[in-house]
């Protein structure tokens, strides 16, 4: 990443869902386009990638001779199966071993190991190798106790991990009901993470309208135009507190929103 220089490409609200905007992805490139980051499920969106929308961007990197990195982080906290547990779509259900793709993961969503900074990397040969060499030497390794943490959390934390996703599923659903009863907030419904991602028409500085629900009501969401121009006009909600607490920042902002 060293020199490198970040462009957004936002994804867009079509048919009530984000989707990825590969005109735009077509116009952004450049001579000096080595790699393309996408996460999915999403922070902010709750979007989760179709097969369909995997399989274009695997085609698009291929197509241009780029790197394709997927951050996965919230891979087990997915809603669109028919039992609870399934992991979001992966891409590595699609790339070969010769692919240029990297997946990004971690312990901290699924598991609730935020701060513990465990994880571990997918890639073709080459880069993991290069990786690994970096890692050695400005690294080491992750601290014993935090291993030995996710050790224990892939032997024995399934019925956790389920029962977390079974309570963030009811939590998504109350407020995404509450919101659509909320008038000049449009909400798409997210298939994974923990967020909620609203175009409120009362938001078109989304920094001035989240400080003033902050001070107005102490309710704290986030600014959407802190994820990048393209989300302004939106916030992001984050539902991964208790329904009581939950409960109070719907009826708080809709008296603010009346």
């Amino acid at each position: 990443m060293a020199n490198a220089v970040a462009r957004e490409v936002p994804h867009v609200l079509r048919g009530g869902r984000f989707t990825v905007d590969f005109e735009a992805l077509e116009a952004a490139l450049t001579p000096r386009t080595r790699l393309l980051v996408y996460t999915s499920p999403s922070n902010p969106l709750g979007w989760v990638a179709t097969d369909d929308e995997q399989r274009k961007l695997l085609e698009f990197t291929r197509r241009h001779d780029l790197w394709l990195m997927a951050d996965e982080v919230y891979e087990r906290l997915y809603y669109r199966t028919e039992s609870h547990g399934e992991p979001a779509p992966s891409i590595l259900r699609m790339a070969t071993r010769d692919d240029a793709v990297a997946v990004v993961q971690s312990f901290s969503k699924s598991y609730c190991m935020t701060g513990w900074r465990v994880g571990w990397l997918v890639a073709r040969k080459d880069l993991a190798a290069r990786a690994t060499q970096l890692n050695e030497f400005i690294i080491s390794h992750a601290p014993s106790f935090g291993q030995r943490a996710a050790e224990t959390a892939l032997e024995w934390g399934e019925r956790t991990v389920l029962g977390l996703l079974a309570g963030l599923k009811e939590n998504r659903d109350f407020c995404l009901a509450a919101l659509r009863k909320m008038k000049g907030v449009t909400v798409p419904e997210p298939d994974g993470a923990f967020y909620l991602f609203p175009r409120i028409e009362a938001a078109q500085d989304s920094f001035a309208f989240c400080k003033r629900l902050l001070l107005d009501t102490k309710v704290g969401l986030a600014p959407g135009v802190a994820f990048g121009a393209g989300g302004e006009g939106f916030v992001r909600i984050c539902y991964a507190s208790d329904r009581d607490i939950v409960a109070q920042a719907m009826d708080r902002l809709a008296a603010f929103l009346s």
